[in-house]
């Protein structure tokens, strides 16, 4: 079997944000957010995943949006690019999804808690060791929580995640392992599929179980994620090459200048490299 990659928008809300996805989504939140207790029993997904798909919108991540147990709010986000101003946008969502909940004139009392949930496939938090962290408001010096607890942000970072198969334990390790390396595997590990909700992910994330349309549209989503990764590699190996140089140079000046007063301006540029022009430059103080 060929299983399409979790980590894609389309594959990722394929799996947990269609309608017979309930269950899925029930179990996997239950995994991250609750240590696999089943504190969520129901949940209603708010935009569930519909073909055909509006291309070129949120090309590198998606929002799975639920109100479960509770009336609270979780927004799912997969991020597979460390984008700038990423991390604002996670907040921005966040206050959005709490703010939108009343309607003009209606009582504050009525807004409930929003989890924004979200899983980066790079690292955030270098100086955490953590795979899974919870930020919540509180007070800044004391880290005493805020009298409410309505706002969470909670962060899978699965870089940070390095059990092998023959390593998990427990829920939550294994639905990290099938976003995390689905996409390498040629079938269902008998660990994995003994969770009948983590199967069932399989079998959507199954590549032989979608049409052409679908796999036009998840070919040119990871097209794009490699062409952007590819962009990044270069603008950094740029950056470097750029800086490198830049320091040379500086270098170069440098030692011309100490010479100045001691050889003549050919041996000057014989011996730095720089041109007869520029130690000229140098010497006029320019």
């Amino acid at each position: 079997m060929v299983f399409i990659n979790p980590k894609t928008d389309f594959a990722f809300k394929k799996i947990f944000g269609s309608e017979q996805s309930k269950d899925i989504l029930i179990s996997f939140l239950n995994a991250i957010l609750y240590e696999g207790n089943s504190t969520i029993t129901d949940l209603e997904i708010i935009n569930p995943y519909l073909a055909p798909k509006i291309r070129g919108v949120k090309e590198t991540y998606l929002d799975v949006k639920a109100k479960i147990t509770g009336g609270e709010t979780v927004i799912i986000e997969m991020q597979v690019l460390n984008l700038e101003g990423f991390e604002k946008r996670i907040l921005y969502n966040a206050a959005k999804a709490y703010s939108i909940q009343l309607d003009k004139g209606e009582d504050y009392t009525l807004l409930n808690p929003v989890i924004a949930l979200t899983i980066t496939d790079f690292e955030m938090f270098p100086n955490l060791d953590k795979v899974i962290s919870r930020f919540v408001l509180k007070e800044k010096e004391y880290l005493v929580d805020y009298l409410i607890y309505d706002i969470e942000l909670v962060f899978v970072e699965l870089p940070k995640f390095h059990k092998e198969l023959e390593q998990l334990e427990t829920l939550t390790d294994k639905w990290i392992y099938f976003l995390k390396s689905a996409r390498s595997l040629s079938a269902v590990p008998e660990i994995m599929g003994q969770v009948p909700e983590i199967q069932k992910a399989f079998g959507i994330a199954n590549q032989a179980n979608l049409n052409r349309e679908e796999l036009d549209d998840l070919e040119k989503r990871e097209f794009y994620i490699h062409d952007q990764r590819n962009a990044v590699k270069k603008a950094v190996k740029q950056a470097v090459t750029q800086a490198v140089n830049e320091a040379v140079n500086e270098t170069k000046i440098e030692i011309a200048k100490q010479l100045l007063d001691v050889l003549d301006e050919a041996t000057i540029s014989q011996k730095t490299g720089l041109s007869l022009e520029e130690i000229q430059k140098l010497r006029s103080g320019i």
